[in-house]
C-alpha cells in the first residue's frame, strides 16, 4: 500500500550554496517560528470539531474515517482567512507557511486522535453500568464490582498519564525510520504532498475551491440534520432515521436507507472494497446468518429471552463478530511482525545507514532530499530527554493507575511500560510499511493478558485499563511517526512536530473527555436500540470477560460457530494476499465485514450509496472527483456532527422535536 513519489514534493526552488550543496536553514522559519499563537487557536478549535465527529461516529457505527485532510485543509482556510482580514486592516502579518500548516494539522490529529485511542467509546465506556446490565446481572464474570462510571476527573487523569508515553518511546529512532529505512508512511505522504500543493499558486487556487465546496456541504448536511431533528419525535423509532425505505419486512432486519449525511460521507472517503465488505457483513449477518439462527429458538437458546440477552441471539451477534475482529486482527499482527522483521534484516544486509549527501548529485529529486536530510537531522531531539521523560512518565503512571483502578497492580502497570517500546515500534514500522495501524489488536492482546493474570477478582477492570495503556502507547507512537514524515516531506523542524504533538495531545486529553461529556449528558448511551449504541463497549467487556472465565458461557453452537468465522478471516486474509492485486482487490476485508454483525445493517446501506456515488463520478469526471469528493465528503461529516452540538444542548434542556414521523402497515381494513 505504498505510495510512489514520481514527482518532487517541494515547489520549485533551490536553497544551494555556491560550492554546490544544499543550505536546509536559508528561507525555512526556525522551529519556535513554526509553532504560532495562531495556528494553536486553530488546532484547538479543530480539534474539539473532529473531537465531537468521532465520539459521534465511534458511540454509533465505530467506522472512523480519516479526518486528516480537512484538518489540513481546514487549518489552511482559517488561518489564510485570518492573515487575510488583518491584512486588509493594514495591519502587518507573519506569513502563512508550510511549516505552520504542518504544525497546525499535526497538533488537530493528536487531539481528536484521543477520542478515539482514549476509548471513550470502548475500553472506558466498557466499565460503566449499562454495560454491565446489558450483558447481564447474572452473566458468568459479569460482577458488580467491575464497574466504574464515567466521570470527567479520573477520564482526564487516566489519559493525561498514558497519552504521552507514547511520544517518548520512539521519538530517538526518527531518523532511523524516515531517513535510514525510508519508510513510506502513505497516509503522511499523501498528506506533506497536499500541504505542499496549498502553499504553491495553483495549488492554493484549488484549495480554495475545495474549501468553499466543503463549506457548502457542511452547510447542506447542517441544515438536512436540523430538518431531520423536527420529525424525530421522542423516542427511538420516529423519523427518517428509522424510515423504511426498502419495505417493513427488510426494516425488521435493519435494511433501510436513513438518510445519514455522515455515513454517506464516509462512503466517499473509505476505498470502494471497504463500503463493500461492509455491506457484504450485513447481506451475510442480517440476511442470513441471524434469521437461520432464530429458527432454532427453543433449541439452541431459549426463546422467551430480551432481545439484548447474551444467552439468546444477542449474544451469537456479539461473539461472532469478536471472532472476526480477532482473526482478521491476529492475522495481521503476525503479518505485520513478519514484514518488519524480515525487511529490518534486510536492511540491515544492504547498509546501516546511509549518506545524507553525496558531491556531485545535480538532479531536483536528489538536491531535494539532501535538503529534507539536512533539515530533519539539524534540530536534534536529544536521547536523554526521550528516555527521561520516558522513565519519569512511566513511574507517574505506574503509581497514578493503581489509584484510579485498585484491580491494576502496580508491577503489572511497570511490566506494560517495559514491553510497551517493542510493541510501538513494530507497529510503527509497520504502519510505516503498510499503513496500517494496528493499535487496537495491541490493545486487546493487552486485555486477554491481563484480564486472565488477573483471574475473576478485578481482571475486567484490570483487563480494560492494560488495554487502555498499550493501546495509546502504540497508537500515539506510530501517529507520531507518521507526523514526521510529513514534517520530512514539508521542510518542518522535527523539533516543532514533536512539540506539536505534546501540544495536542495535551489539549486531547481535556477536549476528549469535555466533547464526550456532551454526549453522555444529552443522550442515552449504550442503549442498544438507539441511536448512540456504542457497540464496541459490550465488544470490549465481553472480551475481558472472555479473558477471565473463557467460552463457557456461550449458547449453544455458537463456539463452533466463531470458529468457522475466525478460521474465515484468516483465509480470506491469506487470499487477499496470495492473489493478484487485480483479483485481491475484489476480496472482501473481514474487519469491516464484522461491523454490522453486531449493530445493524442501516449504515452499510448509506456507506453504500457514497461509494456509489463516487464510483459514477469517477466514471464521470475522475479529475474532479479526486479533487473534489474528499472536500465533499468532509463537509457532509462536518455539518452532521456540528449539529449534534445544538441537539445535545436542546436535549439538556429537555426541548423535544415537535412531530413523531412513524411508519406501519396499512390498515387491513
Amino acid at each position: 500500500m505504498g505510495t510512489d513519489i514520481s514527482e518532487p514534493l517541494l515547489p520549485a526552488t533551490s536553497f544551494e550554496k555556491a560550492d554546490g550543496t544544499a543550505d536546509a536553514c536559508e528561507g525555512i522559519p526556525p522551529w519556535k517560528d513554526q509553532i504560532t499563537a495562531r495556528g494553536l487557536v486553530v488546532s484547538a478549535l479543530l480539534g474539539a470539531l473532529f473531537c465531537i465527529i468521532t465520539h459521534k461516529l465511534n458511540l454509533t457505527v465505530g467506522v472512523i474515517p480519516s479526518l486528516n485532510v480537512a484538518a489540513g485543509l481546514l487549518g489552511f482556510f482559517l488561518v489564510k482567512s485570518w492573515t487575510g482580514i488583518l491584512e486588509r486592516l493594514g495591519l502587518r502579518v507573519a506569513p502563512f507557511t508550510r511549516q505552520e500548516n504542518t504544525v497546525i494539522q499535526t497538533c488537530v490529529v493528536a487531539c481528536y486522535g484521543l477520542a478515539f485511542s482514549g476509548g471513550l467509546g470502548s475500553y472506558m465506556l466498557s466499565m460503566d453500568q449499562r454495560t454491565y446490565e446489558l450483558i447481564g446481572l447474572d452473566y458468568p464474570g459479569n460482577r458488580p464490582e467491575d464497574v466504574k462510571n464515567p466521570s470527567l476527573g479520573w477520564m482526564i487523569g487516566f489519559l493525561f498519564v498514558v497519552s504521552f508515553l507514547g511520544l517518548f518511546c520512539l521519538v530517538a529512532l526518527r531518523k532511523v525510520m524516515v531517513i535510514d529505512y525510508k519508510l513510506t508512511y502513505p497516509s503522511g505522504t499523501a498528506t506533506a504532498l497536499l500541504i505542499n500543493s496549498f502553499h504553491t499558486n495553483a495549488g492554493a487556487e484549488l484549495a480554495g475551491k475545495q474549501v468553499r465546496c466543503l463549506g457548502k456541504y457542511l452547510s447542506i448536511s447542517f441544515l438536512w440534520s436540523c430538518f431531520k431533528w423536527f420529525f424525530s419525535g421522542v423516542g427511538d423509532s420516529c423519523g427518517f432515521d428509522n424510515f423504511p425505505t426498502l419495505g417493513l419486512t427488510a426494516f425488521k432486519n435493519t435494511f433501510y436507507f436513513d438518510f445519514s449525511s455522515t455515513y454517506i460521507g464516509c462512503g466517499l472517503i473509505c476505498p470502494h472494497i471497504v463500503n463493500c465488505s461492509v455491506l457484504l457483513g450485513a447481506i451475510i449477518s442480517w440476511g442470513f446468518l441471524w434469521p437461520f439462527i432464530s429458527q432454532h429458538a427453543g433449541d439452541w437458546y431459549p426463546d422467551n429471552l430480551g432481545s439484548n440477552d447474551f444467552k439468546g441471539l444477542y449474544g451469537y451477534k456479539v461473539f461472532i463478530a469478536i471472532s472476526l475482529i480477532l482473526g482478521d486482527g491476529l492475522y495481521n499482527l503476525i503479518k505485520i511482525i513478519y514484514i518488519t522483521s524480515r525487511e529490518i534484516l534486510n536492511a540491515r544486509s544492504k547498509q546501516i545507514t546511509l549518506p545524507l549527501a553525496a558531491n556531485g548529485e545535480s538532479s531536483k529529486l536528489q538536491l531535494e532530499e539532501k535538503i529534507q536530510n539536512e533539515t530533519f537531522v539539524k534540530d536534534k531531539i536529544p536521547s536523554w530527554v526521550a528516555a527521561s521523560g520516558y522513565i519519569c512518565l512511566a513511574a507517574i503512571s505506574t503509581v497514578t493507575i493503581p489509584i484510579i483502578f485498585p484491580q491494576m497492580r502496580w508491577y503489572l502497570v511497570l511490566a506494560c511500560y517495559v514491553v510497551a517500546p517493542a510493541l510501538a515500534f513494530c507497529n510503527s514500522y509497520g504502519t510505516g510499511l503498510t499503513d496500517w495501524n494496528l493499535a487496537s489488536t495491541y490493545g486487546k492482546i493487552g486485555l486477554f493478558v491481563f484480564a486472565a493474570i488477573i483471574g475473576s477478582n478485578g481482571g475486567v477492570i484490570a483487563g480494560l485499563a492494560a488495554c487502555g495503556v498499550m493501546m495509546s502507547i502504540v497508537s500515539t507512537a506510530a501517529d507520531l511517526m507518521q507526523d514526521f514524515k510529513t514534517g520530512y516531506l514539508t521542510l518542518s523542524s522535527p523539533r516543532s512536530m514533536f512539540v506539536s504533538q505534546i501540544i495536542g495531545t495535551a489539549l486531547g486529553c481535556i477536549i476528549a473527555p469535555l466533547t464526550f461529556w456532551i454526549y453522555w449528558t444529552a443522550f442515552d448511551i449504550g442503549e442498544p436500540n438507539g441511536t448512540y449504541k456504542a457497540p464496541y463497549a459490550v465488544i470490549f467487556r465481553e472480551m475481558a470477560i472472555l479473558g477471565v472465565k473463557g467460552f463457557s458461557s456461550l449458547p449453544k453452537h455458537c463456539m463452533e460457530i466463531c470458529c468457522v468465522f475466525f478460521v474465515m478471516a484468516v483465509l480470506i486474509n491469506i487470499l487477499r494476499d496470495v492473489t493478484p492485486r487485480h483479483v485481491s482487490a475484489f476480496i472482501p476485508i473481514p474487519m469491516a465485514m464484522a461491523i454490522p454483525f453486531y449493530i445493524g445493517a442501516y449504515f452499510a446501506i448509506d456507506m453504500f450509496v457514497g461509494t456509489v456515488i463516487l464510483f459514477f463520478w469517477e466514471k464521470i469526471n475522475k479529475e474532479e472527483a479526486d479533487d473534489y469528493a474528499g472536500a465533499v465528503a468532509s463537509g457532509l461529516i462536518c455539518g452532521d456532527g456540528i449539529w449534534t452540538v445544538p441537539s445535545a444542548v436542546l436535549s439538556i434542556f429537555k426541548v423535544n422535536p415537535p412531530i413523531c414521523m412513524y411508519f406501519g402497515p396499512a390498515s387491513s381494513g
